[in-house]
Formats: C-alpha cells, structure tokens, sequence
C-alpha cells in the first residue's frame, strides 16, 4: 500500500508514513502480484502465429500452383529455371507456415519445446515486412529475456503438475 499524502510505500502494521508524517488510516493491504509477461502474452503469441501461418500458407500453396501451372515445363514461355525455383520456395514456405502452426498450438498448450521453435522463427520472420517482423519482434520480446525463460518454464512445469 502507498501514503495517499505523498504516495510512499508504506509497510503493514505502520501507523504514519514515515516520508510525510500522515497517519495511515484502516488496513494495510499488500497489491496481489502481477502475472508475468510471459503469462499474459502467450495466449495472443500463440493466436498470432496461427494468423500469420495462415497467411503463409495460403502463399505458399499461390506460389506452387503458380509454378506448376504457369510455369509447368514444356508450356512455360519464360525460362525453365523459373518452375523448380517457384515449386521449392513455394514448398519452403508451406514448410515454415506449418512449423509456424506447431509453434503456436506449442505455445498455447506450453509445452516445453514450443518457446525455442517460436524463437526461431521469430528470428527468421524478422525479414518478412510488416507482419513478419512485428510478430518477430513481438515473440522476441515476450519470450527472449532470461526471466521470461524462468517464467516459461514454471509454467510448463504447473501444466505438467
């Protein structure tokens, strides 16, 4: 609890602030603790993840029907390199949407593994203007620090229990 005078912390069972002098009337009640950032990010991290995978996948399976149709060998008229170019970055990035939704089931079930693969491809979504890189930065922030790690990890373990 704070001194409504002047706004120092003052301790249970104390009878004036011991800053200002004004008596402290009623009970001293301590604030409930705050959850953590892990705690109160990791549901909206994990619905994130799903929308931009979404994103991507709907991209990737575009670029591999434009591949394969646009630019099929035999009925292309632009350069032959062009069909296996599209058809493997298409499958790249059904590849990565697909790990972007394990990441986020991962993270919205805390399982243990699921804070190091949202990293990782956080770090490879920072190159992907705008969304990519505010969703890297987001995960990045929530889950990156070493307290957030603690925090992450006492979670999986209540989850366990």
């Amino acid at each position: 609890m704070f001194c409504d005078g002047c706004g120092t912390v003052v301790q249970p069972g104390q009878a004036f602030c011991s800053r200002c002098g004004k008596e402290i009337v009623g009970t001293v009640a301590t604030m409930p603790a705050r959850p953590g950032r892990v705690r109160e990010h990791l549901h909206l991290l994990g619905i994130l993840w799903f929308a931009v995978s979404a994103f991507n996948a709907v991209g990737g399976v575009v670029l591999y029907v434009v591949a394969n149709t646009l630019f099929a060998p035999g009925r292309s008229p632009g350069p032959a390199f062009l069909h296996p170019l599209l058809s493997t970055m298409g499958i790249l990035v059904l590849g990565k949407a697909a790990l972007g939704f394990i990441a986020g089931w991962g993270l919205m079930q805390r399982e243990g593994w699921a804070r190091m693969l949202a990293l990782v491809l956080a770090f490879i979504a920072l190159f992907h203007i705008p969304f990519g890189t505010a969703i890297g930065v987001y995960t990045m922030w929530v889950l990156l620090p070493a307290n957030s790690e603690e925090e992450y990890e006492a979670l999986v373990a209540a989850r366990a229990a």
